[in-house]
């Protein structure tokens, strides 16, 4: 019985240093191997290995790089930049078929279907994140697909994993030896399976392939009954916090322990309903350095020629990282980042060269022969193609001038004189001749009279027809006061027929002077305008003769030259209808003409007098009847 006791007791001494192995293992991995994140990685399916990846290389030709590939029915795919960089990730299926960034052509981030799955492609904003690009798929892939890296800048760095179901699910039977528990993570290298990876290398393109955790506990020698161990939860330490500066998150290590000896058991020997839920906690190793935020360039400030352009650029320094991978910066002083790194916020810019100012013609003659006149020349705006633009193209303030003052010298002025009139305004007797005087330049410019030097020359003369002797002329007097106080009126005036013997005058009658043109004795004339006033039409024909009927004109208000106006006084508008021949009809007795019947005015209510038969048997009041109402028997008023 001590011997077995021994036994046992050895067995839980080899269980706890295996456990003790696990533990190390788990935090402190093999140099080359990825540190096992919680946070970031998913526990694995049932039935699936997870299998992890990390590509970087400090310099690469700038292009496609192949990171790795991903085998049909792979699940929960995550391709992760580990730091945000101008580099690109980029996918194709095995036959060449791109899927994301293809050709050098760079998609816009959102959800792609390929493959057989969703692939969602996310690239975080600059100015915001920190984060790099990422492709995530839940899988399963319907074929390999490849993994590319577009490189543009130095030290890219991308993280990989997803699962694949394992070949042999059935748990083994081997014996449990220290050999069997192996680290949770171990490294492959790309090429050989199990070769040691040179940590020198400047490459570090590592695939870590991770297994399910193994739960089998082996069982125990049959040993007589004693007295029943108790275990308990402790908390045994910490994983690495999540990020190596500012504040993250970090998992809490709690391990299943035997109370009295404090052995580290396996974690089904403890009441998983007792396992403290606090899981994670908040770990902070150092400041983050703070970073320059640099944001887009603004649009040039000119449409051509030199311009200016600005971005904003902010000193940021993160203070958390949190779990999903956000982070939260605050702004810091710029010293914080460092002055003399600071990119620069202004930088000059020229989107096009700009168009310019075309002299296409010479100066024009000027527009005056003599004096200060004005000459023109054609300006356009030209593009540098040489096509004609819109003159808002080119700069306003260096457009030459196209109007230009031009002096022709003083301008001689004269005066100028028509030839006298051939007639004299007598036919006998003294009488005048006249003339037209003008002020000219010598280009023949109408001036005012008063603009000429010298006396005006005289445009009246004297003449003389000779003696007047038993002559016959019509003598008119003055014109008479205008009829209207406003508007068109008539004027008049007196005209005599006289005979005329060397100056003895005598009134004769207007026989006498018949043969001679006689003046006219009326003219129209205007003293003012009268503005708007009401105009009427004369009144239209009665509608009856007797027994009382209407009359109607039109009533228009019009201005001076006879426009339609609104201004005229409402309460003084004419009238427009009145009525007319009031006095009663006086009936005409026709002893032949009687009615026959005594219901008569039946036929004059129904209308029938417009028929013979009733006009004959109900003569008198159809006849009656008609001078009243002598529409009513005209065929074009008769309406049935």
């Amino acid at each position: 019985m001590a011997g077995l006791w021994q036994q046992l007791g050895s067995l839980r001494h080899f269980r706890a240093l295996a456990l003790l192995h696990y533990f190390i293992c788990l935090l402190y991995p093999p140099s080359g191997a990825l540190r096992l994140d919680t946070n970031a990685s998913p526990p694995p399916l049932e039935g699936f290995e997870l299998v992890k990846g990390n590509f970087s290389r400090i310099f690469l030709r700038v292009g496609y790089h192949k990171i790795g590939e991903i085998p049909a029915g792979a699940r929960n795919i995550s391709i992760q930049e580990t730091i945000k960089s101008r580099n690109y990730l980029a996918l194709q299926t095995h036959t060449g078929v791109s899927i994301i960034n293809g050709n050098w052509v760079i998609d816009r981030p959102g959800i792609f279907t390929a493959v057989g799955t969703q692939l969602t492609y996310q690239r975080p904003n600059e100015i915001r994140s920190r984060n790099g690009e990422s492709i995530t798929a839940p899988g399963p892939l319907t074929e390999d697909i490849h993994v590319y890296l577009i490189y543009q800048q130095p030290g890219p760095s991308v993280y990989y994993e997803y699962s694949v179901p394992l070949k042999n699910t059935h748990p083994t039977s081997e014996p449990v030896t220290p050999t069997d528990i192996l680290p949770l993570v171990h490294t492959v290298a790309p090429s050989h399976s199990g070769e040691k990876v040179d940590q020198d290398d400047v490459t570090n393109n590592d695939i870590i392939k991770e297994g399910p955790h193994p739960n089998h506990v082996p069982s125990e020698p049959n040993v007589s009954p004693g007295p029943r161990p108790s275990y308990t939860w402790v908390k045994r330490g910490h994983a690495e916090c999540s990020t190596t500066c500012g504040t993250g998150r970090r998992q809490v290590l709690w391990e299943c322990v035997e109370k009295d000896s404090q052995v580290t058991v396996p974690a089904n020997l403890c009441d998983p309903t007792l396992q403290p839920t606090h899981q994670e906690e908040e770990c902070y190793t150092q400041s983050c350095p703070a970073y320059w935020d640099v944001g887009e360039w603004s649009e040039c400030s000119r449409r051509c020629g030199p311009g200016t352009q600005q971005r904003q650029v902010i000193c940021r320094q993160v203070t958390h990282i949190h779990a999903n991978g956000t982070e939260t910066s605050v702004t810091v002083a710029p010293k914080l980042c460092g002055l003399s790194d600071m990119a620069v916020t202004k930088s000059t810019c020229q989107l096009k060269i700009c168009s310019q100012w075309e002299i296409r013609s010479e100066w024009s003659p000027c527009s005056v022969p003599c004096g200060v006149g004005q000459r023109s020349r054609e300006v356009v705006c030209v593009s540098n193609q040489g096509d004609v633009e819109e003159d808002t193209e080119c700069n306003m303030n260096l457009r030459p001038d196209t109007l230009q003052n031009c002096d022709m010298g003083t301008c001689a002025r004269s005066w100028f004189t028509s030839l006298w009139s051939q007639r004299c305004s007598a036919h006998c007797g003294g009488g005048n001749r006249t003339r037209a005087t003008v002020c000219l330049t010598d280009h023949v410019t109408d001036l005012p009279l008063g603009s000429c030097e010298g006396e005006r020359p005289p445009e009246v003369t004297s003449c003389d027809s000779g003696p007047c002797q038993n002559r016959l002329e019509w003598y008119t007097g003055p014109w008479g006061q205008c009829s209207s106080e406003c508007g068109n009126g008539t004027q008049t005036r007196s005209v005599v027929c006289i005979f005329n013997n060397n100056s003895v005058m005598e009134v004769m009658d207007h026989s006498k002077c018949a043969s001679l043109s006689q003046p006219i004795t009326a003219q129209p004339c205007r003293l003012k305008p009268c503005g708007v006033q009401w105009y009427v039409t004369d009144w239209s024909t009665c509608s009856r003769s007797c027994n009382g009927g209407y009359r109607v004109r039109e009533v228009r208000c019009l201005t001076d030259n006879i426009a339609p106006s609104e201004q005229c006084d409402p309460s003084l508008t004419p009238e427009s209808r009145e009525e007319c021949n009031k006095q009663p009809c006086k009936a005409e007795i026709n002893p032949s003409c009687s009615d026959q019947y005594h219901n008569c005015v039946v036929v004059v209510q129904a209308r029938l007098c417009i028929y013979p038969y009733y006009r004959s048997v109900c003569c008198a009041s159809c006849s009656s009847s008609q001078k009243s109402y002598p529409k009513l028997f005209q065929k074009n008023y008769i309406h049935r």
